[in-house]
Order: structure tokens, then sequence, then C-alpha cells
């Protein structure tokens, strides 16, 4: 029901009924309007200082899911760099002492890739700072990663040519001797069997039977297959490489010649009592860089440390060569 409105007129001592013109009407309807709009402004502009739209809440949730990665990237990217930092400390400190290989310099582990500003890209985002660091950190990890790499092929190419070398290097003994009772003769001044002077003996003597198989003790080349009246008899020296010889004198037969591949624990011959022997024995001989060594230091790899030790002490015994 329409509203009516009167007021009192004093002059006629009556109501009189109040008619309201179109254009307060309008300016009414305006006001309300405007007054509603103004309200409506206030309203969203303090909810949305206060309180999130799902959009918004939605972004949120993702930022914060980007934060929690980027710190979880940034966890697994500090122990990768202490499992590297294990990685440079045992391969600076062990594997390239082992192979004598050159350490690798600092600098060049750590150096990190040249460009300018390579992360401009990041710079436009709010967590920019964060994102640079992390990128740089996992870029100089692979820069390390890529240099442990190549020093490990370094080193496995080391490794094969020491194992070479440790299997060319006289390592055993020439014939079996177990039991360690066929050393004759040792390395160094001894009694001449013949003259009954001292002189100078340059390996050692093993007795044993004429035909006992004589076997190479390091892998090698036959560099000479030779058959003398005198002297060392019948002689076969072997090249080990890495400035290592071995010759085998006195010998009866040969089973090898001259420029022959050979294995350790080849055999290569057969004790004898040729040249200047005055019983069946091998005369054994071990030269490094073109010296006479003592051969009983070369026996580790089929004696104990107990045998070891024992046959030391019969190879420096000052008796009577057999040659």
């Amino acid at each position: 029901m329409k509203k009516i409105k009167y007021r009192f007129d004093p002059t006629n001592l009556q109501y009189v009924h109040v008619k309201t013109s179109a254009w307060i009407k309008l300016l009414r309807i305006f006001g309300f309007l405007s007054a509603s709009l103004v309200a409506g402004f206030l309203f969203l502009t303090l909810a949305y200082s206060f309180l999130d739209s799902p959009k918004e809440r939605l972004l949120k949730r993702e930022i914060s899911n980007y934060k929690m990665q980027i710190e979880l990237l940034d966890e697994k990217g500090n122990k990768a760099e202490l499992v590297m930092a294990s990685l440079e400390e045992r391969d600076e400190k062990i594997y390239r002492e082992i192979f004598g290989a050159a350490p690798i310099d600092k600098a060049i582990r750590n150096a990190g890739i040249g460009g300018n500003n390579r992360y401009k890209s990041l710079d436009n985002f709010n967590n920019s700072e964060s994102l640079v660091k992390l990128h740089e950190a996992l870029d100089l990890l692979n820069r390390r990663m890529y240099v442990q790499s190549k020093s490990y092929d370094e080193l496995t190419k080391l490794a094969k040519a020491k194992n070479a070398m440790l299997m060319s290097i006289p390592a055993i003994q020439p014939v079996a001797n177990k039991d360690l009772k066929r050393v004759a003769s040792g390395f160094g001044y001894r009694i001449d069997p013949i003259y009954r002077t001292g002189k100078f003996h340059a390996g050692m003597d093993f007795t044993s039977p004429i035909g006992t198989p004589v076997t190479t003790t390091g892998d090698g080349i036959i560099e000479l297959v030779e058959s003398k009246q005198w002297g060392y008899g019948n002689c076969i020296i072997v090249n080990h490489g890495y400035g290592y010889k071995s010759r085998y004198a006195h010998l009866s037969k040969f089973k090898v010649k001259k420029g022959q591949k050979v294995t350790r624990g080849q055999i290569i011959g057969f004790v004898g009592s040729t040249g200047k022997s005055t019983g069946p024995h091998l005369h054994y001989e071990v030269i490094k860089n073109k010296l006479p060594v003592n051969p009983a230091n070369y026996y580790y790899s089929d004696l104990t440390p107990e045998q070891y030790e024992a046959i030391l002490k019969l190879s420096n015994a000052h008796n009577q060569s057999f040659d």
C-alpha cells in the first residue's frame, strides 16, 4: 500500500495532502543508488583487503607449493653437494694417490659456467633470488660432476695400465719351492765354487732335478734365447717392460723362442746344469733399470708373509754359489 503523507496547514487549520515532484523522486532514487554503490564498493574493498577470493586462495596454494618445492630441491642439492665433496676427497686423497695421478686443481673443480647474466629470465619472479641461487648451485654441481667423471675416466685408464704393470713385474719364484728347501744361494757376495774366491752373485740359485719346469715370473716378451758352453749356459732373458727383466740360466731345454709373448707362470724351459755350473740348478736374476736387484724381494705373490720372511733370511746366508 502506497504511503500517503500529510502536512498541517495553519491557515486553513487542516491537514493537506503532500505531493512529491518527479524531480525529487528522481533525486532520491539517484541518491539511494549512489549510496548503495559507495557502500558496495567499500564492502568489496574491505572484503578483498581481509578476505581472499577463491582464485587468490588457489594462487596462494600454488605459490606455497612452489616455495616448498624450491626448499626441497635446495635440500636435495645440499645433500648431493655433500656426496660430491666426499667423492672428490676420495678421488684426491686415495684413488689419484694410488695410481700416481696429479691432483686436480680446485679452481678447475669449482669453475662456474661463463656467460653474462645467465639467469636474467628469472628476474621477474617474486622469488628470483632463491631461484637464481638454486640454479647456480645446480650448474656448479653439474660442472663438478663432469670434472669428476673425466677424472674417473683417467683413473680407469691408469688402473688398466697399473694392472698390466703389476702382472708384468716379477712376483713369483721361477720353480716350485713351497717348502723353501730349494734355495741354495742368494744375492750378494758369495764364494765362487770353482775359483774359491769371493765374487758378486747377481741372482739366486734354486737346486732342482734336471728337467724341473721353469716358469716366467711375470708377463713379458722373450728377449734372448741363448746357448753357451760357459757362463750362463742355456739362458733365457724375459723383458717385462717398466724397466724390468729376468734371467733364467743353466737350463737343459728351452720351450720358447725369441720374440714370443709369455705370461706369469708359463713354462719357458727346464732346469739343467749347462755353462759354468757345478750341479743341477736354476740361476735366476731380476734386473731393474739395467742393474741386478735381489730376487728375494719379488716373491710376494706366491708366499705367505711368514714364508717371505724365511726366504729373505735364506737368501742372505753367506754360502757357496752353484755357478
